[in-house]
């Protein structure tokens, strides 16, 4: 078992742990501890890291400030000098031109890092950093959409959007990898390639229908050589092949064309379909729009090669504008059970997910299916598709679930592009990777939130005994978790806060994305986790919650994370995100946390609030990567319980190694 600090024992010795931070000059920005926060003897060491901690935030969010004014001339990078000569030539980030708007699907180039400024000069150990050890990805190259994921004879089946010719959006592909548990992968040739007149422009996001006698239907969107977007079908050749790697384009392809008053680029993106309540037919879903409300058109078959659309729409929210990658399924309102799509019976609810073009996120509400007239309605209008809840707060986009025969069981895939300049991503040679597959859930104590969590399987890639750590966090203090190596971790914490809700003040404004992140204090937060951070604290990422007084006058809390200071490249986003997470009457505060390199996972209070991030550290890499307890609050101190596994790396290997199995 390894090392465990108690809150019974001795404390950290934070007096020792402070020596090997170097202090900061004392000036406008040196911090002040108020008189009735004023430190005992006992506990002087804790202050001194604290303080130490809160200036360093502070200066450098000052710093972050002040360089993100575009500059008249090139940018001088803090530290830049004595790099290795392995550093890449960095040139002049230029902005990264449009991708995929043109040709009818939402922007595929990340645009929040401003052009014009000098690239930061990445050397070839930080950008092999980047890549992920457990999250899938391909060899090399773009990734963006998953696509008809299946379970098939024993081996499951992900399908996903590739370049195959550049680490940028174009000549949209079906990548293929088949896994026997969602986390070793194995990469097979392409199952569809662009050929066709009616998918010569790509062949876009579809999914995966079994049928009882268990043909696979698979339906896609192709962009058509005159850039309209149409639905198609494909199959498998050979339903006794467990692989599936030989697919077959329907003859009388297109089956579906974008009908009237309906644009020639709005209409993409078939969900898998469900039995209809009338015998032998069979009902899909697809996202489209009309001026700007977002709506999910319904079609009915019989055979999947003939259609007819009926009357009205699933769902529409104005102000939503297009929706992209609709998905729609049912989940149980009595057991953590997943749910066939075609499920309609007593004791269930359906979730309606539209990825919204306008501001490419993933938005979802729980309802009520009616199957004689295909509608749906949100329970709660207040938190409709579009205008309520989310999927993930972070940097998430596309997703996609399907069920699992194999272990009864909804399982969600998420697409996590970049957010790093083009440039830096053509440097490295990739982009993008796919979240760890979630469970998902009906949360049945708030019936408004679904539940999302790792698939169990991941956990078989933990090594050895956890880290355990039990420490009284005082206000204002930091706290190192010693683990050998800081860079793949999965971290499971849990917060106990002193009840000091009376004497906070109002604090109804506070919102994760505009509150300046970690660095903002309040009576009851933010208080957390810090991870990807140097020993020095120059860089870091907080995962946080901060708890704040709501226009009720009762206690809100937010989950957040701060990536404002993950890394000192000026070429990355760094945003704040996260929401509001429900935390009911006797529970705990938790957060599980999935870190693996360039990506981090949080999931608070068992995944009813999920963000992820991307983070691009330039010195919290290897070995010098750390993780921190820590307890910004002004008033309350905090019991923090925590849990951590070193992760080993998952086998994702090319097609060829499947023969030696």
């Amino acid at each position: 078992m390894a090392a465990t600090t108690s809150s019974a024992a001795k404390p950290y010795d934070l007096e020792n742990a402070a020596a090997r931070y170097a202090p900061l000059p004392a000036g406008p920005h040196s911090c002040e501890i108020p008189a009735s926060h004023r430190p005992s003897l006992k506990s002087i060491s804790t202050i001194l890291l604290s303080s130490l901690f809160l200036c360093s935030l502070i200066i450098l969010l000052v710093f972050n400030q002040s360089s993100s004014i575009e500059p008249d001339g090139p940018v001088v990078f803090a530290g830049s000098g004595n790099r290795s000569a392995e550093s890449v030539n960095p040139g002049v980030v230029l902005p990264a031109p449009s991708r995929g708007v043109s040709q009818g699907v939402s922007e595929k180039a990340f645009r929040g890092v401003s052009g014009g400024r000098i690239s930061y000069p990445w050397s070839n150990l930080m950008l092999t950093w980047q890549r992920t050890a457990y999250h899938f990805q391909p060899e090399k190259n773009w990734m963006n959409d998953p696509d008809g994921p299946l379970y098939h004879k024993g081996w499951y089946h992900f399908f996903y959007q590739y370049n195959p010719d550049s680490a940028v959006w174009g000549n949209i592909t079906w990548g293929h990898a088949v896994s026997r548990d969602l986390i070793h992968w194995f990469h097979l040739p392409f199952a569809m390639v662009p050929d066709q007149w009616y998918d010569i422009n790509g062949v876009w996001t579809g999914s995966a229908t079994i049928l009882p006698d268990g043909q696979i239907v698979m339906l896609y969107t192709g962009s058509t050589d005159e850039n309209v977007q149409v639905q198609n079908l494909a199959y498998p050749a050979d339903l006794l092949d467990p692989l599936l790697l030989d697919w077959v384009k329907y003859s009388g392809n297109p089956v579906l064309v974008p009908p009237p008053g309906i644009g020639a680029q709005d209409f993409r993106d078939p969900t898998t379909a469900w039995k209809s309540p009338n015998v032998g037919k069979w009902l899909l879903t697809i996202g489209s729009k009309v001026n700007k409300t977002g709506i999910s058109l319904v079609y009915e078959t019989t055979n999947f090669t003939d259609y007819k659309l009926l009357d009205g729409v699933l769902h529409a929210v104005p102000g939503t504008g297009m929706w992209e990658c609709v998905d729609f399924y049912p989940v149980s309102t009595i057991g953590a059970i997943g749910l066939d799509t075609s499920a309609n019976v007593p004791g269930i609810k359906h979730v309606l997910k539209a990825s919204l073009d306008d501001d490419k996120h993933d938005y979802y509400a729980i309802g009520t299916y009616d199957p004689f007239n295909n509608t749906w309605t949100p329970d709660n209008p207040e938190i409709d598709v579009g205008i309520g809840l989310r999927i993930d707060y972070g940097k998430y986009y596309a997703s996609k679930t399907f069920y699992d025969q194999n272990k009864g069981r909804r399982i969600l895939w998420g697409w996590i592009g970049e957010t790093d300049s083009e440039a830096d991503d053509l440097m490295k040679g990739w982009a993008s990777v796919q979240t760890i597959p979630r469970t998902v859930v009906l949360d049945t104590k708030t019936y408004t939130h679904l539940l999302q969590w790792p698939v169990e399987e991941v956990e078989s890639l933990r090594s050895g005994d956890p880290t355990l750590t039990d420490v009284n966090l005082q206000p204002g203090s930091v706290v190192p978790i010693h683990v050998n190596t800081s860079t793949q971790l999965d971290i499971s914490a849990w917060f106990e806060v002193e009840n000091t809700t009376s004497s906070m003040e109002a604090d109804v404004g506070y919102n994760c994305s505009s509150s300046g992140g970690a660095v903002t204090r309040g009576a009851l937060g933010p208080f957390g986790l810090l991870v990807i951070a140097d020993e020095t604290l120059s860089e870091l990422t907080p995962v946080y919650f901060y708890i704040a007084k709501g226009t009720d006058g009762k206690a809100e809390t937010h989950f957040c994370t701060d990536q404002t200071r993950s890394s000192e490249s000026s070429s990355v986003g760094k945003e704040v995100y996260g929401s509001t997470v429900p935390v009911l009457e006797g529970e705990t505060y938790t957060t599980r946390i999935l870190v693996d390199h360039s990506i981090v996972e949080s999931f608070a209070q068992g995944g009813r609030t999920v963000i992820t991030s991307r983070i691009y550290p330039t010195k919290a890499i290897y070995g010098a990567a750390r993780v921190f307890l820590f307890n910004n609050a002004t008033e309350a101190s905090v019991k923090a319980s925590v849990k951590i596994w070193e992760m080993g790396s998952a086998d994702i290997k090319p097609f060829s190694f499947i023969n030696q199995l």
